[in-house]
């Protein structure tokens, strides 16, 4: 049986250097397509990116700075922290070379693709980010659709999003899977893997938990994950079914999804856990949870 230990990593496991977290793409065995770098700098600090083979979207998590490339400079404003808002968001094409600096410092994700096809580069600014509200009752979260299909498709491979879970809520749930190629109209599915990032808000005593879950889609791809998930904690989602992601009480859960996969065209399409799929026909009758009304753009 294939275990949680290869596939949760706890926050700064996997770090070096600036880097919180390093996850790339054909660094480990069975991990090809997508990858995540948070980079963590103190006020006037700086770092030089090659992103190799990849494309790649910086995404601030907390803090703003300014990305220099080809003789532009971006600024990127950030936020507060992942809970505070939307933010800016930068795309850079397969073997940019790019410098990220911050006057006041920060942390800053770089999700990152395979990639061969290159793309201009483009800044995404927090009020254009499209903004969902998903699920119903306590299922209720918000996404933020920077990098999602129809949302920003300047891109080749990538696919990326930001997950905010209300404590108490449950979400990505029904579970669901893309882990395999089906082109049958409705029924379609992609062939992607996946990251979750995870930021957890907090709390007036301390910091706060969530839990993850992942399971087998098939016997021939085992897979067991239900993990705790703190600050700074990634899964990995290679195949099967993933979900439900839980918040505790009192703790807002915060993910950043990263996708890709070996099919020629960028799409997501997803199979839901057919035990649990019923649950979206609860939606509508359940309400959105007050706490994200008037979310939505």
């Amino acid at each position: 049986m294939t275990t949680h230990d290869q596939f949760h990593l706890p926050a700064g496991s996997t770090g070096r250097g600036n880097y919180e977290t390093i996850i790339d793409p054909g660094a480990r065995d069975g991990w090809e397509h997508t990858g995540l770098r948070v980079l963590a700098l103190e006020p006037g600090g700086s770092e030089l990116v090659t992103a190799g083979g990849v494309e790649a979207m910086v995404v601030p998590l907390n803090g703003g700075c300014e990305v220099s490339l080809g003789g532009e400079t971006f600024v990127l404003r950030g936020r507060e922290d992942v809970f505070a808002s939307a933010t800016d968001v930068l795309y850079v094409p397969v073997g940019s070379q790019l410098t990220i600096s911050s006057a006041g410092g920060g942390r800053f994700a770089l999700a990152t693709a395979v990639a061969t096809g290159s793309h201009p580069v483009a800044l995404i600014r927090a009020e254009d980010v499209p903004v969902e509200i998903r699920g119903g009752g306590a299922m209720t979260r918000k996404v933020r659709n920077f990098g999602a299909v129809g949302a920003f498709d300047g891109m080749d491979s990538l696919i990326a999003c930001e997950v905010i879970t209300p404590g108490g809520n449950w979400s990505s749930y029904p579970a669901h899977k893309h882990d395999e190629t089906v082109e049958a109209g409705d029924s379609s599915e992609s062939e992607l893997e996946e990251i979750y990032y995870y930021e957890i808000q907090d709390g007036p005593a301390g910091p706060g938990f969530g839990f993850h879950q992942t399971t087998a889609s098939s016997e021939e791809r085992p897979i067991d994950v239900l993990a705790e998930v703190r600050t700074g904690d990634t899964v990995l989602v290679p195949h099967g079914w993933h979900g439900p992601c839980a918040a505790a009480p009192g703790h807002d859960m915060y993910y950043l999804n990263v996708m890709a996969g070996p099919d020629a065209e960028r799409a997501w399409n997803i199979t839901d856990h057919p035990e649990q799929t019923w649950v979206r026909g609860t939606w509508a009758d359940a309400g959105i949870d007050p706490r994200l009304e008037g979310e939505t753009r």
